[in-house]
């Protein structure tokens, strides 16, 4: 045991003897003396400090940068160390007083500027107080979003890395010192930019746009009056029947119109089926149940079959009518036309259940 840890236990839970400070406080100091492996400080009416032994090895750099009467962060180790003073650390300071900096930033919703350093399939990498820091793919701007067709982690790598060496305005948008976590976002700062710009526009609005982008959750329109507006058209909005791929539909340089259907952050959401008619409004004036049709085996998937009765409408057959995916595939096939029965027609679900008509 030290032989002063119990008159410093005292000393700091007794009121008016030393003002309240901890281990693992941070403080200011004075440097009063640089020796050759230690460091003392002035702690003004705490005493006096010292760094040496593994935290001044630790802190060397920073040392070397010190001079009498500089003022530096410590951080305290130990309240009364065997040579009488309080043990402190400069790295951990430094490091500490890093991630208070950052954590402030973060409280004032100031945005910053960030050089990216390195990338991998999950986002970008870049530095902050020399702490590192992720940009995680789904905090970037629309114009920087990796638009890969098929997901694939390596091409949207190869993506990511042409944004290596570039510098980008980022927002701390997630700080956790003990797991060492440091988040930062560019969407946030791009929606901030085009918050006024977007308040010109309502929900129902009919705009005019260049498709700018296809991913395979849907497609990218630029507004033709306002460039700087970019907005989102889910897959699920662009044909009121099912599509696999978005670009089905539109390309890159398409000339369209869409309908705002969301607002919200400095973000739209846009439809492109809701300036369409919908086939499933009539869909009862022209198929009946208990009706014979053809169809066409569109795809399959773990609940049965899409088939395809006319260019607007599908029809659905379930894998119980054949008692599994396997028997299924085993009766009928991708692109082939069977006779169907009509077993009902349920326009509100936008669903027709089909049977396979028998042969016999």
């Amino acid at each position: 045991m030290k032989r002063n840890s119990q008159l410093a236990q005292l000393l700091q839970n007794t009121p008016g003897l030393m003002p309240a400070i901890k281990i693992g406080d941070l403080i200011s100091g004075t440097v009063i003396q640089k020796a050759a492996k230690s460091v003392y400080f002035d702690l003004g009416s705490f005493g006096t400090g010292i760094v040496y032994g593994a935290e001044f090895s630790a802190a060397n750099d920073i040392i070397k940068t010190l001079k009498t009467s500089d003022r530096a962060s410590v951080k305290i180790v130990d309240l009364d160390n065997d040579q009488g003073f309080i043990e402190l650390s400069l790295a951990a300071a430094g490091q500490q007083k890093a991630w208070q900096d950052i954590k402030e930033l973060k409280d004032g919703a100031a945005s910053i500027k960030v050089k990216i350093e390195a990338a991998n399939s999950g986002g970008l990498i870049a530095q902050v107080n020399d702490l590192q820091a992720f940009i995680p793919v789904s905090q970037l701007s629309t114009d920087h979003y990796p638009r890969v067709d098929d997901g694939d982690r390596s091409k949207i790598l190869e993506e990511l890395k042409k944004l290596v060496g570039e510098e980008l305005e980022v927002k701390v948008i997630d700080v956790n010192p003990r797991a060492k976590k440091l988040i930062l976002s560019e969407k946030e700062v791009a929606s901030d930019n085009i918050k006024e710009l977007v308040n010109k526009y309502k929900t129902g609005d009919i705009v005019d746009g260049i498709i700018s982008g296809v991913a395979d959750f849907g497609a990218f329109m630029r507004f033709a009056d306002n460039p700087d507006i970019e907005g989102l058209i889910h897959i699920s909005e662009l044909e009121h029947k099912l599509i696999e791929n978005p670009k089905e539909v539109v390309k890159v340089d398409d000339a369209v119109k869409a309908k705002i259907i969301e607002i919200k952050d400095g973000r739209v959401w846009l439809s492109l089926k809701a300036l369409k008619s919908d086939p499933w409004e009539t869909v009862e004036e022209k198929y009946k149940t208990g009706e014979e049709i053809i169809g066409k085996i569109n795809r399959f998937n773990p609940f049965g079959a899409f088939v395809s009765l006319d260019p607007d409408i599908q029809g659905l057959i379930h894998v119980s009518e054949f008692g599994s995916v396997e028997e299924m595939k085993n009766q009928i096939a991708e692109g082939n036309f069977y006779k169907f029965t009509i077993e009902a027609v349920k326009p509100q679900e936008k669903r027709i259940i089909l049977k396979l008509k028998s042969d016999k």
